[in-house]
């Protein structure tokens, strides 16, 4: 694992340069996005704006989670490390709001378009953790592709599910799959929001399954804290869909 790269005197984690990669990455997509539905809006303002925020609320997020963490160390507030995926997506869906409004866009179609960025960016980001080694990997495994992180920020010599691998492939299929969708949402084949819908459902199952196999505290009926923001992801991503498509069904109906 290479948890720091060393540029003479300078230090960088490999997990804040990846953070850094697939914002990158989901700007590229979000600025193709706005292109090809010709929207008038500046992707980089976006893209700081959604990035800012959902550092802030994914930090917020954690330290409720576990509060006890951040009052032995403060530190890690500032800190580049200590993400959390649905505390970034609340803070990011506060931060699209604004824009929305901002940019005279609907909300729907804004959500729409900034879905495929954001799951790309994601995927990268778990590969940051996966380089650092730092804790966000699986239970033990005799698979073949079962891998230790003797050297990682948290070790383990044991062979353990590489999570963060299995979340990159999910995330860049859900991207690629989202980003076809938007392009039958550009030409009114699908109703607006029904991208975001499908973004929610598809990343709350990635994430509800991933977590069985994950070093993670069970709580209520047996579920992770993150296996139940996942349920509720799924479940709002459902209504969403229902709704959308359900509003679509009344308007195509002619009228008597």
């Amino acid at each position: 694992m290479l948890p720091f790269i060393y540029i003479g005197p300078l230090k960088f984690g490999m997990y804040g340069i990846m953070l850094a990669t697939g914002l990158f990455a989901g700007f590229l997509l979000l600025r193709a996005d706005l292109f090809r539905r010709r929207i008038q809006a500046n992707a980089y303002v976006i893209i700081l704006v959604i990035g800012v925020t959902g550092f802030i609320t994914s930090k917020l997020y954690k330290m409720v989670d576990t509060p006890s963490v951040y009052l032995v160390h403060p530190s890690l507030l500032l800190s580049p490390a200590g993400f959390t995926f649905y505390g970034a997506v609340m803070g990011g869906l506060v931060a699209a709001a604004f824009l929305a409004r901002h940019y005279k866009i609907g909300l729907l179609t804004f959500l729409d378009v900034v879905s495929p960025g954001a799951a790309l960016g994601y995927g990268i980001g778990r590969l940051g953790c996966f380089l650092a080694g730092d804790g966000d990997y699986g239970v033990p495994t005799s698979l073949p592709w079962g891998m230790s992180f003797p050297h990682g920020l948290v070790p383990t010599y044991t062979p353990v599910h590489p999570t963060p691998i299995y979340e990159f492939i999910g995330a860049a299929l859900i991207s690629l799959y989202l980003w076809r969708r938007g392009r039958a949402s550009v030409h009114l084949r699908i109703p607006p929001g029904c991208v975001f819908a499908e973004y929610l459902i598809l990343t709350g199952v990635a994430r509800f399954l991933v977590e069985f196999i994950r070093r993670n505290p069970r709580g209520w009926l047996g579920l992770t804290n993150a296996q139940q923001v996942a349920v509720i992801s799924v479940t709002a991503g459902f209504l969403l869909l229902v709704v959308g498509i359900t509003k679509s069904l009344s308007h195509s109906q002619p009228a008597v």
